[in-house]
This record gives structure tokens, C-alpha cells and sequence, in this order.
């Protein structure tokens, strides 16, 4: 279960098809994505600590668009509640069988977690149980913009008093010098963990339809009219951010 290094855009592409999460994605994804989003393993260990301040007993920790489940298995380490469990929800049904494979794995090595249930399912079909945190990390960008309020309204109505949503994306910047800047900053990044050109232009070019970013502004403006009272910014690197949305 070892992941592979990502050379999925390594070679010139006569057609850039739009991206998928395939098995392709999945056989390379933790080098992906840590390639690609400066502080993403930053997040995915807090985003454990989170969870434990906000769990309460006998109610359900939501780790949606869990891919590989990495978030999942961070919320299994930290959080210790009575009766709570996790339900980790992807669409992608490579990841979801990768992703039941990690947990089991992750349960040799521990005695004691959380039990974790993985389904393959829309997320905006969902007909989500009590909860009190839930976890959406770099997932609501893939959801068509019309649809976004349409699921966090869902959400909000799921948690409990005292639970919180986790909402981590990539963001854009209303100031353009801001926008432009960061973004070659993200450039830099990329390019120092070994992506060339040809890569960060090939994948560019397939995820440009897929994945759709908001600014701050639009994210917590779209929260508070989901009906969360308070939305926090509690981590930022470069144009990826993280956010606490509270009842």
C-alpha cells in the first residue's frame, strides 16, 4: 500500500482530459497532494486536535470527501468520546476501497480508536445523523458552485450546539497583485517538490473546470447565510486556507 511518486502529467499530453480521483490518482495521491498544498499535513494533524476539542458523546465525527482518509485516521488518534463514531464519505470508489484498506491497517497498529465506517456515496445525498464536527477538507471546491450552499445548509442543520465544521480550500484573493502573487508563490512551492512545467501546466489545464475556488469573503459570507453563527481563518499558507464554522 505504498504510495507511488506522481508523474501522472509527466509526459506531453496530446489531449488533457479533465481530472479524476481513478485508481491512477489514488496509486499517487498522498504524493500528490503533499507536493501540491503547502501545509497540508499541518492540517490534517490539527484537524485531529480539532476534532477532540468539539466531539461530544454519542454522536457522529463526518470526515467528507475523506479520499485516502487521512483526516480520518488523524480524528481516530485524538478524539477519545464515549459512543462517538466517524463516517468518512467519497464518491470515488478507488479511493473508498484504498481508503478501507489504510483503516484496517491503522487498526493493527492501535488497540484502541474509534470504530470508522467508509461509504462511497454523494455527499449531497446524504442523510446525515447528529454530529459535532464535521470535517470538509478541499472537497467543496469540486462541488458545482449553485450546489455548495445548498450542502452546507444540510450540514448546519446536522450538528449539535456545541459541534463545529472544518472547511479547508484553496482560495482565491479579491486584490489582484494579492492573487497573482500567491499564486506564484504556489508555483514555487510546486516547482521545489519537483513538479516541471509541462506537469504544473498539464495539471493545470485538467483541473481548471473541475476544481472552482472562492475567496475568504465568499466562503464565510456563504457559512453565515448556511445559518453558523461565527466563521474563524485559523490557518493560511500561501493561497490554501482553513476555516471554523460554528452553530
Amino acid at each position: 500500500m505504498n504510495s507511488q511518486t506522481d508523474r501522472i502529467f509527466s509526459q506531453p499530453l496530446a489531449e488533457v482530459p479533465d481530472f479524476v480521483f481513478n485508481e491512477d490518482v489514488v496509486n499517487v495521491f498522498p504524493d500528490m497532494i503533499k507536493r501540491s498544498v503547502p501545509g497540508y499535513p499541518s492540517i490534517v494533524e490539527n484537524t485531529g486536535l480539532l476534532a477532540a476539542q468539539f466531539a461530544r458523546p454519542n454522536s457522529v465525527l463526518y470526515d467528507l470527501g475523506c479520499s485516502l482518509g487521512a483526516v480520518t485516521q488523524a480524528m481516530r488518534r485524538h478524539v477519545d468520546q464515549p459512543n462517538c463514531n466517524i463516517i468518512g464519505i467519497d464518491n470515488s470508489s478507488a479511493m473508498v476501497k484504498r481508503c478501507q484498506e489504510y483503516l484496517c491497517a491503522q487498526d493493527a497498529m492501535f488497540q484502541t480508536l474509534l470504530p470508522a465506517e467508509i461509504i462511497e456515496q454523494d455527499i449531497l445525498q446524504v442523510d446525515y445523523q447528529p454530529s459535532s464536527f464535521i470535517a470538509l477538507n478541499f472537497t467543496l471546491q469540486f462541488i458545482e458552485p449553485q450546489q455548495r450552499i445548498v450542502l452546507l445548509k444540510k450540514l448546519r442543520q446536522a450538528l449539535i450546539p456545541q459541534g463545529a465544521l472544518l472547511l479547508s480550500e484553496k482560495i482565491k484573493f479579491t486584490n489582484a497583485d494579492e492573487h497573482q502573487q500567491l499564486n506564484e508563490l504556489h508555483l514555487a512551492f510546486k516547482r521545489a517538490n519537483g513538479y516541471s512545467d509541462l506537469e504544473i501546466a498539464q495539471k493545470r489545464r485538467a483541473i481548471e473546470n473541475v476544481m472552482l475556488p472562492d475567496t475568504f469573503e465568499v466562503h464565510r459570507q456563504r457559512l453565515l447565510d448556511a445559518g453558523f453563527s461565527k466563521v474563524y481563518l485559523w490557518f493560511q499558507c500561501l493561497n490554501f486556507a482553513s476555516m471554523i464554522a460554528l452553530p
